[in-house]
């Protein structure tokens, strides 16, 4: 059966070439007016002007009049902590009087807060929870979201973590790629003992999880108050050698944690950046490795230094913009949330966000040749907007829209 979608104003396809838009490209989004789309068994078969397909579209087939509307690819999220219980709204409360997230993390707050209650939930708990942040996430219109474990640090619970992940992908309707990320923060009753806990990772977390298939990646955060860069290359080098592939949390609040190692272990990409060096995004550029952007974890903290994503596209880097969602430095899902402040705070363009945020996220995860943009063979993931202008995507911050959201060409409800 065929569905064609009908009556589109603007047919934002970021058709190109089978890799990572870099320069100049990323502003190409490859526009068709007037145009139609053509579904079938849940993959795009046509795009084209109305005019060019409209002879093409079958007589019994299943029509969906977009109204004029803008149609563009379902956001990808390619930077989520998507499983948590509970919430860290009393250091929301704190960071406003002035604690910083480090104080509150020396304090036993932060991340280590979070994992009290991950590890006392349980797996049904959890799912649930992540059930509704997904649902946030599909309302506005992200269709593949990446998920990562990190608030267990300990073998039930980031198993657990990751059952949740592969269960909520399972049931759909979004598609979810899992990332084991155990070396977020070193657990309390391994405070005196990191080496132990590094060993306990590196040397038994990895190979079981890497052998149950529970993730297609493995993240560490290299931090001060997290893992320093050769914990960091001893966890993602196990990780390596257990076919996982490599993402990594880089230089978030000083320069040297860990986005040269990123280059170095040819890690699929390094997170956050905001204190990146432009020699540093040179290795990063020789190596493939894309940066993720993360805004809202900046936003939320209330800092005001940005990762530089002029800089990065400049230097011919495929900048990649996600929301970081997660309980403490990021609670906020929404990925046009994230075009606005890549926008306003960052000096990109829409249509550099929304490439960041489409096609190049897809290709950060492995699946630019099945996701994130509009074109003939591809999974028919795609959003009707409530504008006929993509740009009011960025333009009208944080509205309260409620786009049609379709995946494999099934429009989705929630």
């Amino acid at each position: 059966m065929t569905t064609a979608i009908v009556n589109i104003g603007q047919l934002v396809t970021l058709s190109g070439p089978a890799r990572p838009r870099t320069g100049v490209e990323l502003k190409d989004l490859v526009i068709i007016n007037d145009a139609a789309m053509l579904i079938e068994n849940g993959r795009i078969a046509a795009v084209g002007t109305y005019a060019e397909l409209k002879d093409k579209i079958p007589p019994h087939s299943t029509k969906i009049n977009a109204a004029r509307s803008a149609v563009t690819p379902g956001f990808v999220d390619a930077h989520t902590h998507l499983v948590f219980a509970g919430n860290r709204a009393a250091e929301f409360e704190q960071r406003i009087a002035g604690a910083t997230y480090q104080q509150i993390a020396a304090a036993g707050g932060g991340i280590l807060r979070t994992v009290a209650l991950t590890r006392a939930a349980t797996e049904d708990e959890l799912l649930a929870a992540a059930r509704r942040h997904r649902d946030w996430m599909l309302r506005s219109g992200t269709t593949t979201i990446e998920a990562k474990s990190g608030y267990g640090l300990d073998r039930d619970t980031e198993l657990k973590m990751l059952r949740v992940i592969r269960r909520l992908n399972e049931e759909g309707p979004t598609r979810i790629v899992p990332t084991l990320l155990a070396a977020h923060t070193v657990p309390s009753e391994y405070k005196d003992r990191r080496a132990d806990y590094v060993r306990f990772v590196t040397e038994e977390l990895i190979p079981e999880v890497a052998g149950l298939g529970l993730a297609k990646y493995c993240d560490a955060f290299c931090d001060d108050h997290a893992f320093t860069v050769d914990e960091t290359r001893s966890v993602l080098t196990a990780a390596k050698k257990h076919r996982l592939k490599l993402r990594i949390h880089a230089e978030q609040f000083r320069p040297g944690t860990g986005a040269d190692l990123a280059a170095e272990l040819d890690a699929a990409t390094a997170d956050h950046l905001e204190t990146v060096s432009d020699e540093t995004l040179q290795h990063l550029r020789a190596a493939g490795t894309q940066p993720v952007l993360l805004p809202g974890s900046v936003f939320a903290l209330s800092r005001t230094q940005y990762p530089p994503a002029c800089r990065m596209i400049e230097a011919g880097l495929a900048i990649v913009l996600a929301t970081d969602f997660n309980p403490g430095s990021s609670p906020a899902p929404s990925m046009p949330f994230m075009l606005s402040l890549a926008c306003l705070q960052m000096g990109v363009s829409p249509a550099e966000a929304l490439t960041a945020a489409t096609i190049n996220a897809a290709h950060s995860l492995g699946l630019g040749a099945e996701i994130g943009s509009l074109e003939a063979g591809k999974h028919a993931d795609f959003v009707i907007h409530e504008f006929a202008d993509y740009r009011e995507l960025a333009y009208f911050i944080a509205a309260p829209a409620r786009p049609r959201v379709f995946i494999t060409g099934r429009e989705v409800t929630t």
